[in-house]
């Protein structure tokens, strides 16, 4: 029998929260800086800035650890924050949105 693809949406691509989100506007390479230069840390800052702003950034975190987003600014927080994070929510000790 052959597969067929889903015509169900993705949960991340039915997720409403995303249009509530502070960045939906924004460009999105803006959240995903690469390396670690001082031009990359100011972007990883304004990028943090804008979700400090906004009404869903929880979610976005929550949605972030969940589905194991590995790189850029994903509510409020970067790869190695989210690394934190994500062990502290699989032990437990954090609950998010």
């Amino acid at each position: 029998m052959a597969a067929t693809p889903s015509t169900r949406k993705a949960t991340y691509d039915a997720e409403v929260w995303r249009s509530h989100a502070a960045c939906a506007a924004a460009d999105t390479g803006e959240f995903f800086p690469i390396g670690s230069s001082p031009a990359s840390s100011a972007q990883a800052a304004r990028a943090k800035a804008v979700c400090s702003t906004c009404p869903v950034r929880l979610r976005c975190l929550e949605f972030a650890i969940t589905t194991n987003q590995e790189y850029g600014i994903w509510g409020g927080a970067d790869e190695d924050e989210r690394r934190v994070l994500r062990r502290q929510w699989r032990r437990g000790r954090l609950r998010t949105a």
